[in-house]
């Protein structure tokens, strides 16, 4: 599968791309008229803070006890399921008058389910595009997700203001329930593995996914690089405070145009040889604000590097080999959710840092770790004996 018109063209994956698209856009336009909901009650940035981003450092919590579900629920109730309690909940972020610890509260639980759902969506678009066509879906998915994050924040900004924070957060509601009814789309699927999902599973196939010294590097270079540079992204502000959405859009246009050249334009042939070089290109631009560039120069450098998230897209396809088929959506639910927790992270000690030094500094810093990461913790591009540390994959026709 080689161009978006065959892509479309599997009967499954729009139903699945529609979905993803309307959660992510209610996710955003939720996030933000929480953040300024709770803001507006409290005057306390931090917990604005966690109103917006709380969920996404939740699915830590979620990737240590639910994600040994992700494989062992039908995925299109699963989907449909999770989008409607989503839905549910938001609407309950509305109520007038809740106190922000149960507004808190209802957000993390949110966040945890959240884990749970990119294991079942992305060992979903595993099964149905089997023979190669992964990684252009993925990439397609990561342009549809990152198009709501741009246009949710705008819209978003104007309900906020036309409906308020409350009418707002049902309108994010209503999205959740777009990608409820757009998973009603997806055929029947059974559960990729047997047995009941359970916090101790999970922890048990969390331990056989590490315990593969393959697949740990995969983690790990899916994981690092990646945070480290989200890390400087997230001192932008504190760099160029009325210039930062313009670096911000920058960095976004970069990731689409790797996100295309990766899925659409890269030979499978050349795909494992090119993740380090492009890492490399996701950090080395980053290494000129050690001079405080002006702002052409900086928006420069942050379009070029942002292509070198495409390195995360051709690593995917690697970590699925390693993995066995009943553990792909555990897997993948990881990879998400341990991606989210290292860009947390990262901002957190990127902002550590640019208090000791400046912005400026820092994202040399963190730019100059990413470097020595990727150059450190090279991923070989063919597996070794041995890697699939638990039962052995079984070929793409047997999947359920």
């Amino acid at each position: 599968m080689r161009t978006y018109r065959e892509l479309f063209g599997t009967p499954e994956f729009t139903p699945l791309f529609v979905g993803s698209a309307a959660q992510v856009a209610a996710q955003t336009v939720s996030g933000l008229a929480l953040g300024t909901l709770v803001y507006a009650a409290t005057g306390n940035p931090l917990l604005s803070g966690l109103a917006m981003f709380g969920p996404a450092l939740a699915q830590v919590a979620g990737a240590a006890t639910l994600l040994s579900a992700a494989d062992r629920l039908p995925p299109r109730a699963a989907l449909a399921g999770l989008a409607l309690v989503l839905a549910l909940g938001t609407a309950a972020l509305s109520i007038p008058g809740l106190p922000v610890w149960a507004t808190l509260v209802i957000l993390l639980a949110q966040g945890v389910l959240a884990s749970l759902g990119g294991g079942v969506r992305y060992g979903l678009l595993n099964e149905i595009l089997a023979g190669g066509g992964y990684l252009l879906g993925r990439s397609a998915l990561n342009m549809a997700n990152g198009a709501m994050q741009v246009g949710g924040f705008a819209v978003g900004g104007v309900l906020v203001s036309v409906l308020s924070p409350r009418g707002t957060l049902l309108a994010g509601a209503a999205l959740y329930l777009v990608a409820a009814a757009a998973m009603g789309g997806l055929r029947r699927h059974p559960p990729r593995a047997t047995g009941r999902p359970s916090p101790a599973e999970t922890w048990r196939s969390n331990a056989l996914l590490w315990s593969s010294r393959p697949r740990r590097r995969v983690y790990l270079a899916l994981w690092v690089p990646n945070g480290l540079v989200v890390g400087c992204e997230s001192l932008f502000v504190p760099y160029a405070p009325q210039q930062a959405g313009l670096l911000f859009a920058c960095a976004a246009a970069g990731m689409l145009a790797g996100d295309v050249l990766a899925g659409r334009f890269i030979p499978p042939a050349w795909r494992a040889r090119l993740v380090i070089p492009l890492h490399l290109l996701l950090a080395v631009p980053y290494l000129i604000f050690v001079l405080s560039p002006a702002t052409p120069v900086a928006a420069a450098a942050v379009t070029l590097a942002s292509i070198g998230y495409a390195a995360t897209l051709l690593l995917q396809p690697r970590l699925m080999e390693l993995t066995p088929d009943e553990l792909s959506g555990h897997a993948l639910g990881l990879h998400s959710s341990g991606m989210v927790a290292m860009q947390g992270v990262a901002a957190v000690l990127a902002g550590a840092l640019a208090q000791r030094t400046s912005p400026a500094a820092a994202m040399a810093v963190l730019a100059a770790a990413s470097v020595a990461v990727t150059v450190f913790l090279p991923v070989h591009p063919e597996p070794s004996p041995g890697v699939a540390s638990g039962p052995r994959r079984r070929s793409s026709g047997a999947k359920g």
